[in-house]
């Protein structure tokens, strides 16, 4: 964990722009018309609707996506009662939160008001504007009445997330940790430490689950909380023990299964977590400074499970695994709350997302490789990307059964599949790539096996089922890291091209390579020699039809793997070179950037191919293409240099191809600027239509405006590169390409090896 300091803290807050969150436009807003549709006099029309039907107001404005993270200020984090205003960069954080994982909109409202009822009176006047409301910091036990009355007084969902949120995902937490400690929630002895809104909230929800209350003990400052004890407000009573000869942690912590820290730090100590039953489980939540230290837990009983509230131990009860995914299934349905089977929904689908499989990305932020359930791991991460289908369809259909939802959802896959793309887990493009790819699985080879990012490539194509990977190493070797990295290769084959002596392919291989490059020189020992390499073998594999696609790229050199692919695969006989593209799924749509990574400097016969060549790759995704051949200069203004290529190449296409819609050279914004393009050049053969495809004058111009808007927009997905021109589905991935780069590639060879298929 890198140390936060004061300086670097305030800098973060004050840099730029200060604070951490912004509003932004969702609709169009640059002309006349945009502005009065807008404002006035276009508003008018929605406003009436909902007058005529109130629930009309989540179809026209943001109420159903719009949260108000609401505090007073007297309970902040650590903090205490700071106020209100002081409170402010804790609530913009959390709307931050709500944000990034939910894609939830936040207004965070800071209310200067202490009065319990006031402070009620002041957020059931701004309610209307909201679909649900997150109270934030407010200490108890003023925090209990104003989230029971906003429940009772508001039609939309209210909820403590101090309360609730910590008991969610504690409660989640604890079913898993009973169920490696192979222990029952009814039977075991359970200690709060502390009796504050969470705890109370926590071992509520405990009970719920099935913990009996004769079995749990609470305290508070003062020690154990019995019957008849002083200074014992009504919902500390509620789990007052008839224990009366308990009265000090260290008195009532013996011989417990679940220790449950909301309290302040330091106060278990070594001997106490050693007096605990079997197997002992400490929740440890203070923070910053737990009840006690994870190394002192762990030193003092080495069979324990332990959970604290920091990100730099495992299993941390960290309440963003929780709220944005409730609210966002809340919202989905215009929930008119959120109630006990909602919550109870969310504690599940926490709870049973943590026994599957982890995927690569959560692996790759914690630099690790051995997530599975057991005592390290019995809840989920907070980048775990999975939260927002599980846990937010959970809620959605508990809401929905449990009566409080204003709409249904009827398909539960598209609905998960709507979260994942709106959060840009997926989209439209990639889903449709793995589907498709899917209704046909084809033999791919994997030329780099041994590299852990294309193992795990080969394993998940075979898990989403549109692959059969043969993966090109040392079966030792590669078993050894499958091992190492926790991954089953079961279905999955491995081919030793240097142990090939029973197969004899490499002689095969050898021999056909040495007769189609007999004019050139080559005979049968230097092909043979050559097939040691996997590039070579791998290649040869798909050309001889003992596999139908082939991956490589994360070692090889791009100049290496084109030789390769020349000698051994060719060139279709329609074209004169080969070329890749990049596929940018951007905000303003698919866009599709050749060549980007093969031909260093095209002249006008390379272009006219690539351009060929982007067409029919378009069409291959099933859009029509529109090519925007650029350069420096528009449409024959500078007569030297690369646009006269361009240009020559743009001539030579529109003869031939009179129904291609292809036109340039034109400088990107003019491609891109439909309005601007068509005003200063109205006779351009894209006059009216959005340019889609982009063939850049040369490899540096393409390779660096893909790779610019990949350093500028990290939200853009980028698939590629695909191969266009050769003869077999050979593909080629980025040296730097993670897990999710090298499946999209996968996918694309699989559907480009089905059609080359069909072809025959």
């Amino acid at each position: 964990m890198v140390k936060i300091t004061k300086e670097a803290a305030l800098a973060y807050h004050e840099a730029g722009r200060p604070g951490k969150i912004e509003v932004k436009p969702t609709k169009p807003y640059r002309t006349q018309t945009d502005l009065s549709l807008a404002y006035s006099p276009g508003v008018a029309f929605p406003c009436l609707e909902i007058q005529k039907n109130p629930d009309d107001v989540y179809k026209y404005t943001d109420k159903g996506n719009l949260v108000a993270v609401i505090s007073n200020g007297t309970a902040v984090l650590g903090l205490g009662d700071i106020g209100a205003m002081s409170g402010k960069p804790v609530m913009e954080g959390k709307g931050l939160l709500f944000k990034i994982y939910g894609g939830i909109d936040v207004f965070d409202i800071e209310v200067n008001e202490k009065d319990p009822e006031k402070f009620c009176e002041a957020v059931e006047k701004i309610a209307p504007t909201f679909g649900g409301i997150n109270l934030e910091d407010i200490k108890a036990p003023e925090c209990f009445y104003i989230e029971n009355r906003l429940k009772k007084t508001l039609d939309i969902p209210v909820m403590h997330d101090d309360q609730h949120g910590t008991a969610i995902i504690s409660a989640a937490g604890l079913l898993n940790a009973l169920e490696v400690a192979g222990k029952k929630i009814e039977e075991a002895k359970i200690i709060v430490n502390g009796a504050g809104a969470a705890a109370i909230s926590c071992t509520k929800l405990y009970c719920s689950l099935g913990a009996k209350h004769e079995n749990i003990i609470m305290l508070d400052s003062r020690g154990v909380i019995y019957k008849g004890r002083d200074h014992v407000n009504e919902q500390k009573a509620e789990f007052a023990t008839d224990r009366t000869d308990l009265h000090t942690l260290e008195e009532a912590v013996k011989d417990a299964d679940v220790f449950v820290g909301l309290s302040k730090g330091n106060v278990l100590s070594q001997d106490m977590v050693r007096s605990m039953a079997h197997m002992p489980i400490v929740f440890a939540l203070a923070n910053p400074v737990p009840e006690i230290s994870y190394e002192d837990a762990i030193a003092a009983r080495p069979d324990i499970l332990m959970s604290t509230g920091r990100s730099d131990y495992p299993n941390q009860i960290n309440n963003v695994i929780g709220f944005p995914y409730i609210f966002r299934g809340a919202l989905d349905v215009h929930a008119k709350a959120i109630n006990e089977e909602m919550k109870l929904a969310a504690v599940r689908a926490i709870a049973d997302l943590a026994k599957q499989p982890v995927p690569e990305i959560v692996n790759q932020v914690y630099h690790v490789t051995d997530l599975q359930f057991g005592p390290k791991y019995f809840i989920p991460k907070p980048v775990d990307p999975r939260l927002i289908t599980e846990v937010s369809a959970a809620v959605a259909k508990a809401a929905i059964d449990s009566g409080v939802a204003r709409r249904t959802i009827s398909d539960w896959d598209e609905y998960k599949n709507n979260l994942r793309q709106m959060l840009g887990q997926e989209t439209k493009l990639t889903r449709t790539l793995h589907a498709t790819a899917a209704l046909h699985p084809q033999r791919v080879v994997f030329a780099e096996g041994g590299h852990p990012t294309m193992m795990k490539a080969a394993v998940t194509a075979l898990q989403e089922g549109f692959c059969h990977p043969i993966l090109l190493g040392n079966i030792d070797r590669l078993n050894r890291l499958a091992k190492r990295l926790k991954i089953d290769l079961t279905g999955v084959e491995i081919v030793d091209m240097r142990a090939d002596n029973e197969q004899g392919r490499r002689a095969t291989y050898a021999k056909h390579l040495a007769e189609k490059r007999a004019r050139e020189g080559v005979t049968f020992e230097e092909a043979y020699d050559k097939m040691y390499e996997r590039n070579y073998f791998g290649m040869s594999m798909v050309e001889q039809g003992d596999a139908d696609a082939f991956i490589t790229g994360l070692y090889t050199k791009y100049s290496n793997t084109i030789k390769v692919a020349k000698e051994v695969i060719g060139v279709r006989s329609e074209y004169k070179t080969f070329a890749t593209m990049h596929i940018l799924n951007s905000k303003r749509g698919i866009l599709y950037l050749a060549d980007t990574l093969i031909n260093r400097h095209p002249d006008q016969d390379v272009l006219y191919d690539v351009a060929r060549l982007s067409a029919h790759t378009v069409r291959f995704f099933n859009q029509e293409p529109v090519i925007a051949m650029t350069s420096y200069s528009n449409f024959g203004t500078d007569t030297v240099g690369s646009p006269v290529a361009v240009h020559q190449a743009v001539e030579k296409l529109q003869k031939d191809y009179p129904d291609m819609l292809v036109d340039g050279e034109m400088q990107v914004n003019f491609a891109l600027d439909r309005d601007l393009r068509d005003d200063k050049y109205p006779f351009t053969r894209l006059k009216g239509k959005n340019v889609n495809t982009l063939v850049f004058a040369n490899m540096n111009a393409a390779n660096s405006s893909y790779k610019l808007i990949q350093a500028l927009d990290p939200d853009c997905e980028i698939i590629g590169p695909v191969q266009m021109g050769l003869n077999k589905p050979i593909h080629f991935t980025d040296f730097e390409a993670n897990v999710r780069d090298v499946v999209n590639v996968t996918a694309v060879a699989v559907i480009d090896a089905y059609v080359e298929k069909l072809k025959k």
